[in-house]
């Protein structure tokens, strides 16, 4: 396994979601490559809260843009996020709750996984 597969955790990179279809290639997973200069690493559970401190700070996951194929992030959903979006939210206290087991060791990079394991969720918890 490379580090590419790998959790948070140092286990297999678990699916994040396919619906809405999440990750930096649309793969449903958060997996980080040299290409996702974002990091988009971190498996979020998508808040109300969360999603509008994200379009107040210029990133609008929730409203849907067609001409792109992205249905909108609603509360509840799962989402790879950018991991320093992750650091920036939990900094002001608007993180959202993470999924350890479908967020990538490469968020490592700009979160503390002690940071991350305080706002873990079950991977089958239900939306």
């Amino acid at each position: 396994m490379n580090d590419l597969s790998k959790n948070v955790l140092g286990g297999v990179l678990q699916s994040c979601s396919t619906d809405p279809m999440t990750g930096f290639f649309r793969t449903g997973d958060c997996q980080v490559t040299e290409e996702d200069v974002g990091n988009h690493g971190v498996c979020v559970v998508a808040t109300a809260e969360f999603l509008a401190y994200s379009k107040s700070r210029g990133n609008d996951l929730s409203t849907p843009r067609p001409e792109f194929e992205f249905p909108g992030v609603r509360p509840g959903d799962r989402w790879c996020l950018c991991s320093p979006r992750w650091q920036e939210a939990l900094q002001a206290g608007m993180a959202p709750p993470v999924v350890l087991e479908s967020s990538s060791a490469a968020a490592l990079e700009f979160v503390r996984l002690a940071d991350l394991k305080r706002y873990a969720v079950k991977l089958d918890q239900e939306k």
